[in-house]
């Protein structure tokens, strides 16, 4: 029998690869932070030995859920300034509260309780775009998740530049720092067409072209900002961006609530990859993104989070079952976003699109071992007929019992193993007390 390290198993084992197959009583053989063989669990306890073999009954094992847009350092901003306008909310409270707190101290807090929050839900890579990437890599690091990190770019001072050209040079030390490490993945984040010049955007392209590194961008979330960029440019934003060259494979795109039909074509031409944030754009009424015609058209639609100052948190979980619903809804088809098609996209499409496809996404043998559990023993997912069902539209983020990250468990039987959980919760109310109070002041 082959030594490894580990051994998942699980009454079901839904790979995500491309047969969408459904493995009942299977299991996952892990070595060295990479799956070594998936297959029946008899066969695969046959073939290997391990000094920890989780048993499967009562679990479903699936890659780890992928989280393509989100400010993870906002969940310190969690509630602060509910129920209003997106442009009201985030220039008359989240960016005065922005300049009032963002330090290297408040990031790295924010981060931990961040990572914590989507690894007990089961996300295992994210994708973040915000300030101070130095400090948000080591924090992520620390915590063993796997992320895509962009400092943010924009054309107006802020804590951590005075100008485009600052962050600009901010963005590529950091990249030179971190291109290469197994865990941390830079980026380039532009803000937005209506946050960045066109001479500033296309300073972002020729930088990201010589780092051979992704772009991404908040892209056509208000009805607002497509007004804006039209009157400003005479072109709609993603024709707008495609005058720049920004469109291609390399290009995440958030939220693309609101298209036309060209829009669409030009997306799915280019190979931009969208992260669909339904949750945030409810909540701040921008609009519900095309989602069946981005899919339609060949566009590879993933899941966002946003920042859980406008969600108000870092469940993907929910985001699937939300998306699932609300556009039969709209579509007045129940067949419009099937669970099959939701799990894809908060698992395999979610890595494709952060040009981690290779490493992680799917249960295939010499990917990187970035592993779930779910546990299905309860009210709520018995009796079971279909698993994708369940695990789209009756799974919570607490039903979440294993995270394997690069093969290490970081958390087991629902407990987080890489630090001190009540530490970073004590921490974070410490945040809020003071921010509570400031703004009570004002």
């Amino acid at each position: 029998m082959e030594s490894v390290d580990c051994i998942l198993c699980g009454e079901y084992v839904l790979p995500m690869d491309s047969t969408h197959r459904v493995l009942r009583n299977g299991a996952v053989a892990v070595r060295d932070g990479v799956i070594r063989e998936v297959g029946a669990s008899e066969e695969i306890l046959k073939r290997y030995t391990a000094p920890r073999i989780k048993e499967g009954r009562d679990r479903a094992v699936l890659p780890g859920l992928v989280n393509t847009h989100t400010h993870a350092a906002m969940v310190f901003f969690r509630g602060l300034a509910d129920d209003l306008p997106l442009k009201d909310w985030l220039e008359n409270h989240i960016w005065p509260a922005e300049g009032r707190w963002l330090s290297p101290a408040f990031i790295t807090d924010a981060i931990e309780l961040a990572c914590l929050e989507m690894l007990k839900a089961g996300i295992t890579t994210y994708s973040d775009m915000y300030f101070f990437g130095e400090t948000t890599a080591v924090a992520t690091k620390r915590m063993g998740m796997r992320a895509v990190l962009g400092a943010g770019i924009v054309d107006f001072p802020t804590k951590t530049g005075k100008n485009a050209d600052d962050y600009l040079r901010n963005a590529e030390e950091f990249i030179a720092d971190w291109k290469g490490d197994a865990m941390i993945s830079p980026c380039l984040s532009p803000h937005s067409a209506y946050a960045c010049s066109p001479e500033t955007l296309s300073k972002i392209r020729g930088a990201a072209e010589r780092w051979g590194v992704p772009i991404s961008i908040h892209l056509s979330e208000t009805e607002w900002e497509v007004q804006e960029i039209l009157s400003r440019y005479g072109k709609r934003p993603v024709e707008h961006l495609d005058s720049l060259g920004l469109l291609s494979e390399r290009l995440l795109a958030a939220h693309c609530v609101h298209l036309d039909g060209r829009e669409i074509g030009l997306l799915s031409e280019r190979g931009v990859g969208v992260s669909h944030c339904i949750e945030s754009n409810l909540k701040l009424a921008s609009g519900i993104a095309p989602v069946p015609e981005m899919l339609a058209g060949g566009i590879r639609v993933t899941f966002g989070t946003d920042g859980a100052a406008s969600n108000n948190d870092l469940n993907v979980f929910s985001e699937m079952s939300t998306a699932a619903k609300l556009h039969k809804a709209l579509a007045k088809d129940p067949t419009a976003l099937d669970a099959r098609t939701v799990l894809l996209m908060a698992t395999r499409w979610g890595a494709e699109v952060l040009g981690l496809g290779a490493t992680v996404g799917s249960i295939e043998e010499g990917k990187r071992a970035d592993l779930i559990t779910v546990d299905l023993r309860k009210p709520h997912l018995v009796p079971r007929y279909d698993i994708y069902s369940h695990l789209a539209y009756s799974t919570m983020a607490s039903d979440v019992d294993t995270v394997l990250v690069d093969g290490v468990p970081i958390v087991e039987n629902k407990a987080f193993l890489r630090g001190d959980e009540e530490g970073i919760l004590h921490k974070a109310m410490q945040w809020g007390r003071k921010i509570a109070l400031c703004n009570a002041h004002l």
